[in-house]
C-alpha cells in the first residue's frame, strides 16, 4: 500500500508539472485555470462589496491607467514571445481600496486591489508601475495555484509519513514527533524559501513589464527604500514569506538593466 501511495504521488508530480514562460522552468501546479479562476473572481467580487472602493478620484483612475499598460505590456511580450492567446481567460480589474495598510494583491485572472495605504510609498505613476508590475507578475507566473499545490503536496507527505510510520507499528509519541518536525521542517526548509522564490520572481518579471510599458525600472529600488525607510520590526529574511528589503533592492538595481534591454526589444527607449 506503501508502495502504490508514493507512486500516485510521483505520478502526480509529474503530471503537476508546467512551464512558467517567463522563467522557462517547470513549476507545480496542480489546478488549471478553469478550476481557479472563478472561484478567484467571485471571492474578488465578495472583498469589493465588504470594502470602500474608491471610483472617480485621480488616484484611482491612475491605478486604472497603469494597470491597463502593463496589461497591454505583457500581452505585447506574450504575443511576441510565441504565446499569443495566453492571457484568453484573465479579466484585468484594477480597484483603489480604502484601508491604511501598505500594501496591494493580485488575485488568480488578474483581479488587482491597492490599498490607499500604499500611495504615499508609491508618490507617483511610476511608483505604481513598480507595484502594480509586481502584483501582475504573479497573476501571470500563476503563483496563487503554484502555492495551493504547494500546500497539496506538503499534505501529501504528511499523509505518506504517517501512513510509513502506521505500517512499520510506531508508537503514538513517534507520529506526534514526527507531524511536529515534518511541519516545521516543511514550513521553513520549503514554504517559506517557496514563497520567497516567488516574490523574487515576481519582482523580475514586474521590472521587465513595467519597462516595455514606458516606466522606468531603477525606481523600483528607490521604491523600496522608501518602503525600508517605514521602519517597524520584521522578522529574519529566513523566518518570511518575503525577501528582506535589502535583498530586494540589491536585486532590483542588478535587475533593471536586463529590463531596459528587454523593453528596448519592443522599441521602448525612453521611460517615465
Amino acid at each position: 500500500m506503501k508502495k502504490y501511495f508514493s507512486i500516485g504521488v510521483f505520478a502526480l508530480l509529474i503530471l503537476a508539472c508546467s512551464t512558467n514562460p517567463f522563467t522557462g522552468k517547470s513549476t507545480l501546479n496542480f489546478t488549471s485555470n478553469d478550476q481557479i479562476f472563478p472561484t478567484a473572481f467571485a471571492e474578488y467580487d465578495q472583498f469589493l462589496k465588504e470594502n470602500e472602493v474608491i471610483k472617480g478620484t485621480k488616484d484611482a483612475e491612475m491605478i486604472n491607467r497603469v494597470g491597463q499598460r502593463i496589461a497591454n505590456a505583457a500581452e505585447r511580450w506574450f504575443n511576441a514571445n510565441g504565446h499569443e492567446g495566453y492571457l484568453k481567460d484573465y479579466r484585468w480589474e484594477y480597484n483603489l481600496v480604502k484601508d491604511e495598510a501598505m500594501n496591494a494583491w493580485c488575485m488568480p485572472g488578474g483581479k488587482i486591489v491597492f490599498y490607499t495605504g500604499i500611495l504615499p510609498i508609491c508618490q507617483d505613476e511610476t511608483g505604481i508601475a513598480v507595484v502594480m508590475g509586481h502584483e501582475v507578475a504573479h497573476a501571470l507566473a500563476n503563483h496563487g495555484a503554484q502555492r495551493m499545490s504547494a500546500s497539496q503536496l506538503q499534505q501529501y507527505g504528511a499523509m505518506a509519513g504517517n501512513l510509513a510510520l502506521g505500517l512499520g507499528g510506531s508508537s503514538a509519541q513517534t507520529v506526534e514527533l514526527f507531524n511536529q518536525a515534518y511541519g516545521v521542517g516543511t514550513h521553513y526548509g520549503a514554504m517559506l524559501p517557496f514563497s520567497r522564490s516567488h516574490e523574487n520572481e515576481a519582482d523580475a518579471i514586474g521590472l521587465r513589464l513595467m519597462a516595455i510599458a514606458g516606466y522606468n525600472p531603477d525606481e523600483a529600488a528607490q521604491l523600496w527604500k522608501r518602503m525600508s525607510a517605514t521602519g517597524g520590526e520584521a522578522p529574519p529574511e529566513i523566518m518570511s514569506t518575503h525577501p528582506s528589503n535589502q535583498t530586494r533592492i540589491q536585486n532590483l538595481k542588478a535587475l533593471a538593466p536586463a529590463a531596459k534591454q528587454e523593453a528596448a526589444k519592443f522599441g521602448v527607449t525612453s521611460f517615465k
